[in-house]
Formats: C-alpha cells, sequence, structure tokens
C-alpha cells in the first residue's frame, strides 16, 4: 500500500512541477493590439488593452501558436515550453492584405486611404489572386467583378481586357501609374510580371484620362510593385497542373546603408500540345516565358526618395495544328501561329532637391515582335518614352494642389499597310510626340464633404488640341457612409493597326475606310460605400452606377464582309451604362470573401439612310457575376478557397451569314476550388482543380476554329462551270464541299478552351 501511494505521490508531483507558461504581447509596429484571438493548441484567450495576454498551467513540450486579428496576417509557429519556465515573447502582426481600406494613388495621384478618396477606387491585393493562383495577371483579372479578360485568338490565345463592356483598347494598363503597356504590347503587357513583386492592383471603372491621357478612356488597371525595403528577404512561389504548366515565381530582396534593391523573376513553361475537341489544332497556345524584374530605391537626405526599376520580357508562343513544329513557320503546308516578343522596359520615379515637394516620374519601352499567322508575316516595332513633372502642393490643411506637366513619344512600325506610304510605295512608321499639362485641385469645405476638379490639356500633331475635365464629390454621410459622384471626359488618340490583334491572324483583311478621328467619351459615375460591423466582423457594401457616352467611336466592322475587319468612325454614338454591386468581407479572420454582380446595357446606335440602327457589340455581355470565398481554420493551418465567375449570353462573331454557330453564347461559368495549408509563417503548401465543371465553349458547338481542315483556304481555290470561289459581293459561295460558304477563321471565341485541371504548388518566405 505504501508503495502506491509513494508512486501516485510521485506521479502528481511530476505534472504539478512540469506545467510551465507563457505570456506575451499582440503588437503591429509600437502599438499595442487589443482583442486580438491567441489560440495555444487547445487553448484561446485574447489580449487585453495593452496587448498582453498569459497562459498558466502548461506542460511541457511542443505547441502550436496562432494569433489573428481582423485587418492583420495571422501568425502561426511552433513554441517550445520547458519545465518550470516562465516564457515571454512579442507577437509582431503586418497588416493584412485584405484590408478593407487600403492607401491608394492611382484616382488622384497621391496617396490617399481608400475610403477618404474622392474618386472610387477597387483595390486588390496579392491575397485575393492566390485564393486562384494563375500563371498571370491577365488571368486573375477574371475574379475581379467587371472586369473581364477577352481572348480574341482561338489559335494563339492572345487576349485584352474589358471594363464595364467596352473592348480592350479602352483600358489603359499601368506599372507603378507609368503607361508602358498599350497598343501593341497590350496583348502581353500583363503577361510575365513576378506575382511576388506585386503590392496591388487597383482599378478605375470609368475615364481617367484627365490624369493619365490617352487610352484611359474605359477604365484603368495599375500595378503596383512592392517597396524593396518592405518585402521579404526572399520569396518563391512554385505551382504545376495536369495540364504539365509549369510556373516559377522568384524574388529576392538585398539593401545597404541607403538603398534596398528587389529581383524577381517569372518563368512559365507550357509545351504539352493538347486537342481535346478533336478539331486538329492545340486548345490552348504553347507558351515559354521568362520575365526578369529589378527595383531600386534610394532614400536620400531628408527623406527624399528615388526609385528605378526595369523588366524584360522574353516569350515563344505558338498554337496551330497539333503536327506543327518550328520548321512549318511561315510555310503553308502546316498551320501554326507562331509569335516572338521582346520586351524591355524602364521606369523611374525622382524627388527633387527642392523645398517643395516635386517629382520626375519616366518611363519607356522597347516591344519587339516577330510573328508568324500561318504563312503571313507580322513584324511589330513600338517604342514608348514617356516624362512627367508632378508638383505636389498643400495650400492647407484642406486644400491641395496638384499639377502636372507630361509628354509622351511614340513610335511605330510594321510590315503591313498601316504603316505604307501608298502613294509612294514607302515606309511611314507612325512617330509623334504628345505633350500635356494637367492641374487638379482638392478641398474639403467641410468635415464631410470633399470635392476634386481637374482639367487636362493634350496637343496631338494630327488630332490638334485635346481637352479633358473632370470633376469629383464625396460626401460622407456618416462615418463609415460614403456617396461619391464622378463625372468627367476621356480621349483616344488612334494607334492604327495595333488596336485589334484579332486583324493580324491571316483570316481577314484589314480596311480602313477613312481618316479616323480621336474618340471622345463623357462619363457620369454615382458611387456608394457602407461600411458594416465591428472589429471582429466586418462588412464593406459597394454599390454604383454609371453612363458613359461614346463620339467618333472606332469599331471593328465584323459583318459587312466575312474576310475583312472594316474601320470606321462610327457614323452615330454608342452607350454604354449599367450598374454594379459588390460586398467584401471578414468574418473572425475565418470567413472572407468578395461576391459581385454587374449589370450592364452596351449599344452603339449607327445612322443608316436616315434610320437609326441600335446593335449590342460583339463580346459583351449584359451581366456578370464573380465571387471570391475563402474559410480558415488557424488551429489546423489549413484554408479553403471558391472561386468562380458567371457570364450572361454575349453575341459573336459569325463567319457567313450561312454559319451555323450559335450567333449567341449561352450562359457560362468557369468555378475553381483549392486548399491551402500553412506549416509555419514562412512555408505554405496550396493545390485544387481549375474549371471545376469542365466547361469549354466547344461543349455546345459542332466546331469553334471555321475550316480547320483547310486553314490555307486551298481548296476554295477552284472555277467550277464558270464560277469562281467568291460571288460578285465578294461572299464565299456555298458548296458542296463548302456547305456554309466560310473560309478559315479562328476568332470565333469568347471563352477559354481549357478544360478541367488539378494544380499543387508551394510558397516559401524568408522575412
Amino acid at each position: 500500500m505504501k508503495g502506491w501511494i509513494t508512486l501516485v505521490c510521485l506521479l502528481v508531483s511530476q505534472l504539478v512541477f512540469s506545467q510551465a507558461s507563457l505570456k506575451g504581447r499582440v503588437i503591429s509596429g509600437d502599438s499595442a493590439l487589443a482583442n486580438a484571438t491567441v489560440g495555444l493548441g487547445k487553448y484561446m484567450t485574447r489580449s487585453d488593452s495593452s496587448g498582453s495576454f498569459v497562459f498558466e498551467n502548461l506542460p511541457k513540450g511542443r505547441h502550436h501558436l496562432t494569433v489573428t486579428m481582423v485587418g492583420y496576417k495571422p501568425i502561426h509557429q511552433a513554441i517550445d515550453l520547458k519545465e518550470e519556465e516562465a516564457k515571454s515573447i512579442d507577437v509582431k502582426l503586418e497588416a493584412s492584405d485584405t484590408e478593407l481600406d487600403n492607401v491608394v494613388v492611382t484616382g488622384t495621384m497621391r496617396p490617399v486611404m481608400r475610403s477618404q478618396s474622392p474618386i472610387t477606387v477597387d483595390v486588390y491585393t496579392p491575397q485575393f489572386f492566390k485564393r486562384n493562383p494563375s500563371p498571370s495577371i491577365f488571368e486573375s483579372l477574371q475574379m475581379v467583378n467587371g472586369v473581364r479578360p477577352q481572348i480574341n485568338c482561338n489559335v494563339c490565345n492572345t487576349g485584352d481586357i474589358h471594363i464595364n463592356g467596352l473592348e480592350g483598347p479602352y483600358t489603359m494598363v499601368t506599372i507603378d501609374g507609368m503607361p508602358i503597356v498599350s497598343s501593341l504590347a497590350s496583348v502581353y503587357g500583363l503577361f510575365g510580371i513576378p506575382a511576388q513583386l506585386i503590392e496591388r492592383v487597383e482599378v478605375i471603372k470609368g475615364p481617367a484620362s484627365g490624369l493619365y491621357g490617352s487610352e484611359a478612356i474605359g477604365g484603368l488597371i495599375n500595378i503596383i510593385t512592392r517597396s524593396p525595403e518592405k518585402a521579404p528577404a526572399f520569396m518563391a512561389n512554385v505551382m504545376s497542373t495536369t495540364w504539365q504548366e509549369h510556373l516559377v515565381d522568384l524574388g529576392y530582396k538585398f539593401s545597404g546603408k541607403s538603398a534596398a534593391s528587389l529581383v524577381g523573376v517569372n518563368y512559365y513553361n507550357y509545351l504539352q500540345p493538347r486537342d481535346d475537341n478533336g478539331d486538329g489544332f492545340t486548345d490552348v497556345a504553347l507558351q515559354h516565358r521568362v520575365s526578369v524584374f529589378n527595383k531600386w530605391r534610394w532614400l536620400r537626405k531628408k527623406n527624399r526618395e528615388a526609385t528605378l526599376a526595369g523588366r524584360f520580357f522574353y516569350e515563344d508562343r505558338w498554337g496551330g495544328e497539333m503536327r506543327w513544329t518550328p520548321e512549318f513557320r511561315g510555310t503553308d503546308s502546316v498551320y501554326g501561329e507562331s509569335i516572338y516578343t521582346k520586351r524591355w522596359e524602364l521606369i523611374g520615379r525622382y524627388q527633387l532637391p527642392v523645398r517643395e515637394k516635386m517629382f520626375f516620374l519616366f518611363s519607356g519601352t522597347i516591344h519587339d515582335q516577330d510573328s508568324y499567322y500561318g504563312n503571313i508575316p507580322y513584324i511589330g516595332k513600338q517604342h514608348i518614352a514617356f516624362g512627367q513633372l508632378l508638383w505636389d502642393k498643400d495650400l492647407s490643411e484642406k486644400d491641395q494642389l496638384l499639377v502636372g506637366l507630361a509628354a509622351r513619344y511614340h513610335y511605330y512600325d510594321d510590315n503591313s499597310t498601316a504603316t505604307t506610304d501608298t502613294t509612294n510605295k514607302t515606309n511611314r512608321p507612325d512617330e509623334h510626340i504628345i505633350p500635356g499639362v494637367f492641374v487638379q485641385h482638392e478641398w474639403k469645405p467641410g468635415s464631410k464633404l470633399a470635392m476634386l476638379a481637374g482639367l487636362r490639356y493634350d496637343r496631338h500633331p494630327v488630332h490638334k488640341g485635346i481637352i479633358t475635365p473632370r470633376i469629383a464629390v464625396k460626401w460622407n454621410t456618416t462615418e463609415k457612409q460614403v456617396l461619391r459622384l464622378n463625372a468627367g471626359t476621356g480621349f483616344r488618340v488612334v494607334n492604327l493597326f495595333t488596336e485589334e490583334h484579332a486583324a493580324l491572324t491571316g483570316a481577314r483583311a484589314v480596311e480602313i475606310r477613312e481618316a479616323l478621328r480621336p474618340e471622345k467619351s463623357y462619363n457620369a459615375n454615382l458611387n456608394f460605400s457602407q461600411e458594416l460591423g465591428n472589429r471582429s466582423v466586418q462588412f464593406l457594401l459597394d454599390a454604383s452606377a454609371w453612363y458613359t457616352f461614346f463620339h467618333n467611336q472606332i469599331i471593328a466592322d465584323y459583318d459587312t464582309d466575312p474576310n475583312k475587319i472594316i474601320y470606321d468612325n462610327l457614323n452615330g454614338h454608342s452607350i454604354s451604362r449599367g450598374f454594379s454591386v459588390n460586398t467584401e468581407f471578414n468574418i473572425h479572420q475565418k470567413l472572407k470573401g468578395n461576391v459581385g454582380f454587374t449589370l450592364q446595357d452596351v449599344n452603339k446606335i449607327e445612322k443608316n439612310n436616315g434610320k437609326k440602327i441600335r446593335e449590342r457589340p460583339m463580346l459583351t455581355e449584359k451581366w456578370s457575376s464573380t465571387w471570391s470565398l475563402s474559410y480558415s481554420i488557424p488551429i489546423h493551418g489549413l484554408t479553403f478557397d471558391y472561386t468562380g465567375n458567371v457570364y450572361g449570353p454575349m453575341r459573336l462573331p459569325l463567319a457567313s451569314e450561312h454559319d451555323p454557330r450559335p450567333p449567341f453564347s449561352g450562359v457560362w461559368s468557369q468555378q475553381n476550388l483549392q486548399l491551402t495549408k500553412w506549416f509555419s509563417a514562412r512555408l505554405e503548401a496550396f493545390g485544387g482543380v481549375k474549371n471545376l465543371l469542365d466547361w469549354t465553349s466547344a461543349k455546345n458547338n459542332d466546331f469553334i476554329i471555321a475550316r480547320a481542315h483547310d486553314p490555307f483556304d486551298k481548296k476554295l481555290d477552284y472555277d467550277r462551270d464558270g464560277k469562281t470561289d467568291v460571288d460578285a459581293n465578294g461572299k464565299v459561295l456555298v458548296t458542296p464541299e463548302n456547305p456554309y460558304g466560310l473560309t478559315f477563321d479562328p476568332g470565333y471565341v469568347y471563352a477559354p478552351n481549357q478544360g478541367r485541371r488539378f494544380f499543387l504548388g508551394l510558397r516559401f518566405k524568408v522575412q
């Protein structure tokens, strides 16, 4: 009996004296964070007003610490506790990538909290895009409400970005505010940007020409790269799919006493042709690309800064018949579309050594494209140089003035008739300089009211003077309720032949019927946002209604002649109007998401023989919806993501009046699932399935590419009973061999042709 008593006493004493304790503080910078959720295995507590927390009577050994708080990135780390140890730690939280109120710069060119900006700006962070990892920002934008990446060719899979139903040429893409992605480069500008270097993406829906000049007539996408000193020391993201797509994205930071540098490398490889729809052509263009990015930041005396960034991009892309190999490039025996792209970019920002807050911003690009569409060559070169001097002046606590002087140099040359003097039969590159000046005044008449007025003047050598005003009013009806009214004009000068990449597929000839005039738009946008909830549960409701009137709009005519794309100014006008609603939420740092819906009415009204003809443009959906939902289980380090979109019917480009393919698409959707496992703050693994429903446009059509069996139209070259291959109106004849009167045409496309695929990847970083 005494032996048992002694054994029990020994066990009890061992348990008592093996217990340990853990205490600490939750902080962000120099500030304490109260009410943060702190978990230690099965134990749970919250930090007090000083940020402190404590766990007592803990068993020795390894424990998993989890600290979460709305608006901050969660912390997951292992804690080893020894016998009779009272361990003390500080837990530092960083602001969350999903914070509902971010700093934005795109709307006014001045850093301001999103909730305080008079211009409506949507902000999307890397954490948002991680919910559906993609090899390019182009594909990632399919998650953004009202924004749709549009594939324009079934063979080479080039595309552009539609905002609120407007075609790609109306969307301006900038990197760090610099307009270096446009015209010829717009097809590739959103590919190859290292995701590890992106801090956020800001989107303006509606004209932004008042600050950014031409091409920002329908919307603006500004990709903002990380500041080198704020980036982790090393970042890596690798991913592969069951389609044998391979992505490697790396980032590395190094710094000295007065300078810091960030280097990024993006590599993408997809070299396994697939033909799941059985038409003999690749479903997805094969791509082999590499992009190298380097950004430097210097901090000089009196906290003056200077940044310089450069990027090199190379891509070898091809699509075509499954038996195509590089030796068939440019021949007429096996059809392929082969595109070699080289691109150099330079971006800089320098704060002048003067008493006033003045900056000089500059950028330059060289874009070379060597391509063949079947046996038709397209060799294009585009050079852009941009410089802008900004004076940011605080007139008073409630008045800010922004003045800018800008100049943009544009050079474009190719081997087509677009840059040929047809009279003298000589080459004539498109080359011009557009100087501009703008002024913007922000003031706050009251505590709840903010106003903005801006005016820009640009001088084009052909179009002469172009004036673009804009106004904005922001009214805080309550502390968390904001009403915004934005109105202004936009303009777009014509960069001939580079606006519609579909024109270069070799399937249609390009005809320009008149001296094209610059397009102008008049826009009004009403936005309402409401914040709801508390520290643990947050909602942001955002609703917008817009109306845009276009004058001198240039619309590609695919209908008049199936063998041509005809460009001219619209004899009439066009209208884009609609309504969108988006809600963003964060519930206990576990359930997060975005759900959006857009309803739009886009029409062109053309005068023909005294009659007004109303028609919806090609590839324009009437409604769409996007969603992005995430649920986290911090104690197990798991996150589930469900993302997707759904689009309403859109009008499609038929190749002839006898074309049997549907003139309108049906309702279609692409949905994705992902599971992420956090092993630590440094390492996480992710995997899932893309295109869960295995939806492709081929499922609802007998064929996608017209006459895929005769891509060089060789079987149309005949003369039978005095009849040629076309009738008097230039239309292809209907024959037993060609019952629909078609020519080869890969332009019937409105959605990706890539079916269901699984993916797996790893993310690693060192702070």
